[in-house]
């Protein structure tokens, strides 16, 4: 004979009301409108839940309220593709998926499977969160264009209700360029990320800049192209080290690159930075800690998950218009490569 399994019952809406000495109504609000009920009250009633387990029924309340709380995300969710890993994007999730968490708000990851918008339809999102693999995919940039509040990661779209949160990444670029032809360097190569993604066009760009207006020249041969990770920096800074003449000093558009590229140059016997001098982009945990240290370009890591939320929140509590774009500050950090 099979044992008999005793079914638990799931505490009410009205105990914890009772529990917590508060209306129904504010322990309503606490789990669909959180933002409007005084934190000291919110986490009161967070505990007093988790105390006598009640735990709200979210598809009756995705239908009472025609709100799911839940924000999809878009990222290269291809298996055959690195981009989870990248730690500058792990760390942007993390802080997007934390300020997200502070609304009452929670992360859904939205496959390539099923086109986005319909997926996002289905699901009753209430909002979206692209970060640019720059594929330019149509099925992303009708999402942009469609009712559901959209944020950008990235990615310069607007539209009705879409806006983006970027770094300044053609004035970051252009403040490393000039911090190598401050140290006296003339010869001054690229390494650039995927130039289909607006990043690496843009850091590009900003490269460009300050050459033009130191007045040197660009070689061909000293613009690679790669892919934003460690093996693509190594494999391209070969490509630069054997061209002639070799350049003296590296911009790569991303740490990871340049931590490559430090590699590639110690292979061939080059000291750093008296022979090559090496500035990144990002300013990720590991620039600090590879000998001697990579001078980089640093970027808002936190300040690009929290910006994110805080737009799609703007969007949601002002029935999706879309707050201006926000272009987060870059900074120099000098260290030992250069």
């Amino acid at each position: 004979m099979k044992p008999v399994t005793q079914r638990v019952r799931m505490a009410t809406i009205r105990e914890v009301a009772r529990y917590c000495d508060v209306s129904v109504a504010t322990v309503s609000r606490v789990f669909n409108t959180p933002e409007i009920v005084s934190p000291e009250t919110r986490q009161r009633i967070f505990d007093a839940a988790a105390e006598i387990g009640y735990l709200p029924n979210e598809s009756a309340r995705t239908l009472a309220t025609k709100k799911s709380n839940m924000v999809g995300l878009i990222w290269d969710t291809d298996h055959r593709r690195p981009g989870w890993r990248h730690p500058f994007l792990q760390e942007i999730l993390v802080t997007l998926k934390t300020a997200l968490s502070a609304h009452g708000l929670h992360l859904l990851m939205l496959s390539h499977r099923e086109p986005y918008l319909q997926a996002a339809r289905r699901h009753n999102l209430d909002g979206v969160v692209i970060i640019d693999n720059g594929s330019q995919d149509p099925a992303v940039l009708a999402l942009a264009d469609a009712e559901i509040p959209c944020v950008a990661l990235d990615l310069r779209r607007t539209g009705p209700t879409c806006t983006y949160v970027t770094s300044d990444n053609t004035g970051g670029a252009t403040l490393a360029v000039q911090h190598l032809i401050d140290r006296g360097h003339r010869r001054i190569a690229s390494i650039t990320g995927p130039l289909q993604t607006a990043p690496a066009a843009e850091r590009l760009t900003g490269f460009r800049a300050a050459l033009a207006a130191a007045g040197l020249p660009i070689a061909a041969d000293h613009m690679v192209e790669s892919d934003f990770y460690l093996d693509g920096g190594h494999t391209a800074m070969l490509r630069l080290l054997a061209s002639a003449p070799r350049p003296t000093a590296v911009f790569a558009a991303g740490d990871e690159m340049a931590i490559g590229a430090m590699r590639a140059a110690r292979q061939a016997g080059l000291r750093i930075p008296d022979d090559i001098a090496i500035v990144g982009f990002d300013d990720i945990e590991l620039a600090a800690l590879v000998p001697p240290g990579l001078t980089t370009v640093a970027q808002d890591r936190a300040g690009f998950g929290t910006a994110a939320a805080e737009a799609l929140v703007t969007m949601l509590q002002n029935a999706g218009q879309p707050p201006a774009p926000t272009v987060l500050p870059t900074t120099l950090i000098v260290r030992g490569s250069t």
